[in-house]
């Protein structure tokens, strides 16, 4: 379970043609509202010394600090209605958290980066970088003692980025850290978000990333085997849905299903799907609709599809899809996509993606470009809707109804209260809607903080968000907000592991700020 914050950024983007659709609020509304401090499995995870300011706002040195502020003094953005509560810490053991920063980053995820990548990381040309990865580890190892530092200077001479891009995104990690390392923190003491972005980014700089003097590490994705197993693998399930994503109707029920598609994937109950779906009645797609929202805690699919509908009548909708992870989710993201530009909801679509490797399987322009080249590629006889769904894909980028962008945004860990321009004034200049995906944007909505779960999604994101924006989550770590309390106690008595294993999901919607 990733908790993921974004702050600041280059400008790269994707943009795609969106379909409009309007019936997705109905079908994945996941309203969850309980009271965290009372919540057992907040309080297996939430240190009990916290529970007494949970309410009240963090005195980090985001510009969160100040419960009374309707704007960020560091941005000038609108920020949540609700005073802004602590951030999530790995202080705590027993906790995710905790567990990550002291051992999983380091015993299993890097461990298995190496592993992937051991060829290739023994090789001469890769020997310092080698040696700055297990310098990384090493640090790791006594993450509870180990204090943060800067970021190492960059050479401009060897570094593949312009001059401004780089002394951009030195400024923006700079800012990032200082708080922290004047504080004297360590891998634990920091915010979890922080030193998990913070982690990621010096694996970029130990592998020299961005260093064009060195052909075999320069843009070196260590993800890469991983992504490759994952867009390999995501073939077979994504035959059966991409069949299914053609035959939707152009109708508000059409939009909802392809957010379904989007939110649970190969979850779907696809069993009652009718055999000839073009002909088909709506309440036969309300039925697999139904049979989809049993596991949402919250559902505004109703409120989504209406805005859609909106759009599809103006004729010239834009929508982002902030991406999260390569393989079979991006897959899902891209058939969400299809039919927002097929059904007419969308003139063009944007997917807002990672700017460099990070958190293993998280998308970056060059994933999406590959997905669609290797969807285009299979073969059309053993996979027909796969085939066409590649080549659709690749006309629309052609086209630009589809387009990519990234930005650093995406790999760092402010709260996206913080975006910045110019990211935060394209997307609200030009968006109509933008869906969040994943658990870890989702955590980055709501800056990794501990919310009641009950606080309405609009009071903490949609009211300060550049534009309107529907999140598709399904759970998978232990923050949230906007969820009924009786749906709450529902899933708590189903499933004692209810926040972090992904069983349950929602659909939520904010208007944006005004």
């Amino acid at each position: 379970f990733f908790f993921f914050f974004i702050i600041s950024t280059n400008t790269s983007v994707c943009t795609m043609k969106l379909a409009r659709g309007n019936s997705l609020a109905q079908l994945l509304s996941l309203s969850y509202y309980l009271n965290i401090k009372s919540s057992p499995v907040v309080e297996a995870f939430v240190p009990s010394k916290l529970f007494s300011t949970m309410s009240k706002p963090a005195t980090s040195s985001t510009c969160s600090a100040a419960a009374s502020a309707t704007t960020c003094s560091k941005t000038g953005n609108p920020l949540p209605n609700l005073p802004i509560p602590d951030p999530l810490l790995s202080l705590t053991p027993g906790t995710w958290a905790y567990d990550t920063m002291s051992r999983r980053l380091n015993k299993e995820i890097l461990q298995r980066t190496y592993e992937e990548n051991e060829e290739a990381f023994n090789s001469p040309l890769f020997a310092a970088a080698l040696e700055k990865f297990n310098l990384l580890r090493k640090e790791l190892d006594d993450a509870a003692n180990t204090k943060l530092t800067h970021l190492s200077p960059v050479d401009e001479r060897t570094d593949g980025r312009s001059p401004e891009v780089i002394a951009r995104e030195m400024r923006e990690w700079h800012d990032i850290m200082a708080p922290y390392i004047e504080k004297g923190d360590t891998w634990l003491s920091a915010p979890w978000l922080v030193t998990e972005f913070y982690a990621y980014r010096r694996l970029i700089e130990a592998i020299g990333y961005y260093d064009k003097s060195n052909p075999d590490t320069y843009l070196y994705d260590p993800f890469q085997v991983a992504k490759r197993a994952g867009l390999e693998s995501s073939v077979k399930s994504a035959e059966n849905m991409l069949e299914k994503i053609v035959s939707l109707p152009h109708t508000k029920e059409g939009v909802a299903l392809a957010a379904a598609f989007a939110l649970w994937g190969n979850k779907m109950d696809l069993s009652i799907w009718p055999a000839d779906a073009e002909n088909s009645s709506l309440d036969v797609f309300a039925k697999i609709l139904h049979a989809a929202d049993e596991n949402l805690l919250h559902d505004d699919t109703d409120v989504l599809t209406d805005h859609c509908e909106k759009l599809k009548e103006r004729g010239d909708g834009k929508i982002d899809i902030i991406v999260d992870n390569a393989g079979f989710e991006l897959v899902t993201d891209l058939a969400l996509a299809d039919h927002l530009v097929a059904s007419g909801v969308a003139q063009v679509v944007m997917f807002q993606l990672k700017s460099h490797p990070t958190f293993v399987s998280d998308a970056l322009e060059k994933d999406l470009l590959e997905t669609v080249e290797h969807y285009a590629s299979l073969s059309k006889e053993t996979y027909p809707n796969a085939h066409a769904a590649g080549l659709r894909w690749k006309e629309y980028l052609d086209s630009g109804k589809w387009v990519c962008h990234e930005d650093n945004f995406w790999v760092q860990p402010s709260p996206m209260w913080e975006m910045p321009d110019p990211l935060r004034s394209d997307i609200k200049e030009r968006c109509d809607l933008a869906f969040v995906k994943g658990d870890a944007n989702y955590r980055r909505l709501l800056g990794d903080r501990y919310w009641d779960y009950s606080s309405p999604f609009q009071d903490v994101v949609g009211c300060y968000f550049p534009c309107p924006v529907c999140s598709l989550r399904t759970l998978k770590a232990e923050v949230g907000c906007g969820m009924e309390k009786e749906q709450v106690e529902r899933a708590k008595r189903l499933d004692d592991q209810w926040m972090v294993n992904g069983r349950f999901g929602v659909v939520q919607f904010g208007t944006g700020a005004v």
